[in-house]
């Protein structure tokens, strides 16, 4: 059946999904001579891992990999520099300058309307059945959805050292990627947010800054982020045990 504005479920379904991974960061609070993305993990560099979770994909479109202007390691580093569905966008002063130069790039690709999949370079162990949960996820949902797995742990604020205050953990996420929007409103956001003087941390973050409530798809805990050295031989582990159990990341 063709889709039409009168079958907007159908419509929906008919829209490309693309990936975009920012990857301008030199990881400095990991602390190594080589961007935390760059580095070996299980026999290919993090970044590859992450894109492998996109690339095959029978649903991704196309991926787009923003570097930074100093890039010195991708070309000769990643198994993916020439492959034709990856594309290269130039990197920004933050994280979120580097997704919008990404967008920017996308629009020469993609429809207004088509989702983009933020995912995080350093974030290599994301598995098949949550991102199948998230694609799911956006053929009923308008405003865009990312995955987070609720907080277990007492949370603190504190300040100079010491606690000011207990937070309550029972409505708190950690916020995980993919974060998935529709190429206009995450272009929107993130213009807005620009103008405001303000610095987003997430790509939800700035589509809430319009007025929007994104869904929270609950993923897995071993989606994690590469940020200090201890976290490297963890995201080896959690992809040895992906692979035991046949739900891991596709290669």
């Amino acid at each position: 059946m063709t889709a039409s504005s009168s079958d907007p479920v159908s419509a929906r379904r008919s829209l490309r999904h693309w990936v975009l991974i920012p990857a301008a960061g030199v990881g400095r609070r990991f602390g190594a001579a080589v961007p935390k993305q760059y580095l070996s993990l299980a026999g290919r560099p993090v970044i590859d891992h992450a894109i492998a979770a996109f690339i095959d994909h029978p649903a991704i479109a196309g991926c787009v990999v923003v570097l930074g202007e100093s890039d010195g390691w991708w070309a000769d580093t990643s198994g993916y520099a020439n492959h034709p569905r990856v594309h290269r966008a130039p990197g920004g002063a933050e994280r979120c300058h580097s997704v919008r130069n990404g967008l920017d790039l996308l629009a020469g690709l993609a429809d207004e309307q088509d989702w983009v999949l933020v995912h995080d370079a350093a974030r290599p162990c994301l598995r098949r059945t949550d991102l199948d949960l998230l694609l799911d996820t956006l053929q009923r949902e308008p405003v865009g959805a990312l995955l987070a797995v609720p907080i277990a742990d007492t949370v603190k604020r504190g300040s100079g050292g010491r606690i000011d205050a207990t937070v309550p953990r029972a409505d708190l996420w950690r916020a995980y990627t993919p974060q998935a929007f529709q190429l206009g409103l995450l272009r929107r956001a993130l213009d807005h947010a620009d103008a405001s003087d303000l610095v987003v941390t997430d790509d939800a973050s700035a589509v809430e800054l319009l007025g929007e409530r994104p869904v929270l798809v609950e993923g897995h805990a071993d989606n994690i982020k590469i940020t200090r050295p201890e976290d490297l031989p963890l995201a080896e582990f959690h992809l040895a045990q992906q692979q035991n159990a046949g739900s891991g990341t596709v290669d």
